[in-house]
């Protein structure tokens, strides 16, 4: 792969190629809209069709199956046509899943919500699959990983209005906690569920249309085109040469990781929080508004941090930053399991600023020296999203289990999952410090 510099886009212009990195980059706020809009609607799902936790959190493990799903043929997408052609492949897919929701909530059951989310997160596989490495590839190597968490930290931006959004969705929803929903008579709840189904489509059919808008500018502008000395290799060689490559497979391991580690604190904060804000004697409904408030302020600090960790790149080994960042996130992390009142909301907030540097390094420190693999070895790494489907049904049935220890609730004990996650992006950041830093090795 030959990655481009500055010069050889300069020949579509300098505005040109500032306003090609805006539109890329304004995918990676779409997405981290679509995510982070979602997350908080395992509550959502549970309430309006009186489901059980671990049920509702088949949403995200439906949201993260498709990004495994389609990982590798997006690869072989962009690797056949364009980065450009991948972009729109995934915008399109991206639209027709939120506007899915429609005849979903004309439907009103649970399923075909699932189907929509499952044709959104293809296109948002392609999107990942084909925007990551495409601004990876705008310029040299060695500020690849800095470029990376410079254009994640806008994907950082649109989570926190997906957040605002889903508080907005939270609130308007009716009042009605869990037990009283339980006991109402079916005509009645038909009509509570029709309500809050309306309520909560809204968000997608509006990002369908933004989504609509972009695909439009895209495919109107001139993007700069990457010239990579792609093999005619077929795929098992290709993968073959990757996992020989230990930052590479040991990356997609972390990936994997880190995303599951991301999904359990970010999907059961509400529940988290709302336990304890019940315990201080607020509403169910009260309880959940002000934890999703608290998860805006984690996201808040997320996407702060993001900044200002790309910020200190310049100066500061990005292998070294993960495996900190990693450990402090594990202290912050048993500070959430063993707190039982606010000070565990705290210290779950502090783990968001420790998330923030994760995963465009991570995916930039697998990507260095890959060469002309770099679009199937995307892929791999966009596959490794899976995690985000892998552990939240674990910790949502521990959860539901109401088991308890040394007087922890099973809400904080459930908390051992992204932990333990966390230690093994801490481990890779090592690994790979050592790698690089002490023993100057090639991989």
């Amino acid at each position: 792969m030959k990655l481009l510099d500055n010069k050889i886009f300069s020949l579509n212009g300098a505005g040109g190629f500032v306003t090609s990195f805006v539109l890329i980059t304004a995918c990676f706020a779409l997405w981290g809209f679509a995510n982070n809009v979602t997350s908080p609607m395992v509550g959502a799902f549970s309430k309006i069709f009186r489901m059980s936790t671990f049920e509702a959190s088949m949403v995200p493990v439906v949201f993260n199956l498709g990004y495994f799903c389609m990982a590798f043929p997006a690869a072989l997408f962009i690797q056949r046509y364009s980065f450009k052609w991948g972009v729109l492949t995934g915008l399109i897919l991206y639209a027709i899943g939120a506007l899915l929701f429609l005849p979903a909530k004309a439907i009103g059951i649970f399923p075909p919500f699932l189907l929509a989310y499952f044709v959104l997160t293809c296109g948002l596989s392609f999107l990942e699959t084909s925007c990551n490495p495409y601004i990876y590839c705008m310029g040299s190597e060695k500020t690849g990983i800095q470029r990376l968490n410079a254009a994640q930290a806008f994907n950082a931006l649109g989570s926190v209005g997906g957040m605002l959004v889903a508080m907005a969705v939270h609130s308007n929803m009716s009042p009605l906690d869990t037990v009283a929903r339980h006991q109402l008579p079916q005509q009645q709840f038909n009509i509570i569920k029709d309500h809050d189904l309306e309520v909560l489509i809204q968000p997608y059919i509006f990002i369908a249309a933004v989504v609509v808008l972009i695909i439009v500018l895209i495919w109107l502008k001139h993007m700069p085109h990457i010239e990579a000395a792609d093999s005619n290799k077929g795929l098992v060689t290709t993968m073959k040469e990757l996992l020989q490559r230990r930052n590479y497979r040991e990356g997609v391991m972390a990936e994997f990781f880190y995303v599951g580690a991301q999904a359990a604190c970010w999907t059961f904060i509400i529940q988290y929080g709302t336990r304890i804000f019940m315990a201080e004697g607020m509403t169910e409904q009260a309880a959940e508004v002000l934890s999703q408030k608290f998860n805006i302020i984690a996201l808040l600090f997320f996407a702060c941090s993001r900044f200002i960790c790309t910020w200190l790149m310049k100066w500061f080994d990005a292998s070294r930053m993960l495996s900190v960042m990693a450990i402090i996130g594990i202290a912050a992390t048993f500070g959430v399991v063993f707190f039982t009142d606010r000070n565990g909301l705290y210290c779950l907030v502090a783990v968001s600023i420790c998330l923030s540097l994760m995963f465009p390094t991570i995916y930039g420190l697998a990507l260095q020296g890959i060469g002309e693999n770099i679009k199937i070895a995307g892929a791999g790494l966009i596959m490794a999203i899976l995690g985000g489907s892998f552990f939240p049904p674990i910790q949502a049935a521990i959860i539901q289990s109401g088991f308890t220890m040394l007087g922890l609730p099973s809400t904080n004990l459930s908390f051992f999952i992204p932990l333990f996650c966390l230690a093994m992006v801490a481990w890779y950041g090592h690994r790979v410090y050592v790698r690089r830093a002490i023993l100057k090795e090639e991989e």
